[in-house]
């Protein structure tokens, strides 16, 4: 039996365990399935020996289908980081988007498929006592590696509906100053605020390939008018109005 009265079909994967610690999960991990069509994916999500899966998969016409119970461990996120915890797929649930990603055109997501994935998500962080800022991207908790869902998934949208944390962009002024390449207190200070609201990164006071990165996940997420790994005053300022309204007690640096 499907765990959500929102899937129209369960196709049970074999790429499960148990999640680690009897841990219950506390997190909403989103990703797109970046690979050409649908049936592919479904194939890829279900069969022994890819060692990949998901709870969910969403459909572009907007049906939705579980793979994986929710109280398994799927196998979704991969080597990943968030606000401390290192083990993402024993702590959340992992979704997945139909779309065809960066690599393969990167079609606008439907807006059937994203209510879709509104309803899905909204229960279950009801049912699961989910909070809003724990309702991420698959780039944000493995920055180095992944882009999905990306800087067109409408995170606005799902955050008018409930669904994620968010903040009005701060506008982009082009004739700022840009703090790529830089170093000392407030590249400091940027790492740590990104630390602080989950990311994985060291606070080196250096504007490295990992700070850069972590940048390009932010905004795909918080700031998507312009995605490049810099950090301009619009993505600080994001960053800064983001953490203000953060729960005291989430900030890990």
């Amino acid at each position: 039996m499907p765990d959500s009265s929102v899937v129209s079909d369960v196709m049970p994967s074999v790429n499960f365990n148990d999640r680690k610690g009897g841990r219950e999960p506390d997190m909403i991990v989103l990703h797109y399935t970046g690979m050409s069509d649908a049936e592919g994916a479904l194939t890829r999500l279900t069969s022994a020996g890819t060692d990949v899966s998901a709870h969910y998969v969403v459909m572009e016409d907007g049906n939705i289908l579980q793979l994986v119970k929710e109280s398994d461990r799927a196998w979704h996120a991969g080597a990943a980081f968030w606000a401390g915890e290192t083990d993402i797929n024993s702590c959340s649930i992992g979704i997945e988007i139909v779309n065809r990603g960066h690599d393969l055109g990167y079609p606008d997501f439907p807006l059937r498929q994203t209510a879709a994935v509104i309803a899905l998500s909204k229960g279950i962080m009801l049912r699961r006592n989910i909070a809003k800022h724990r309702v991420l991207a698959h780039s944000d908790v493995a920055p180095a590696r992944k882009k999905d869902p990306g800087e067109k998934f409408p995170w606005r949208l799902l955050a008018d509906s409930g669904v994620g944390h968010w903040v009005e962009p701060a506008p982009i002024v082009y004739s700022e100053h840009k703090m790529l390449g830089a170093s000392g207190e407030q590249v400091l200070a940027l790492q740590r605020g990104l630390a602080n609201y989950g990311y994985g990164i060291e606070l080196t006071g250096q504007y490295d390939s990992t700070t850069m990165d972590a940048v390009a996940a932010f905004q795909r997420h918080f700031r998507p008018e312009r995605v490049d790994g810099i950090a301009d005053h619009s993505t600080l300022m994001t960053l800064q109005n983001l953490l203000a309204t953060l729960p005291k007690e989430t900030t890990v640096a």
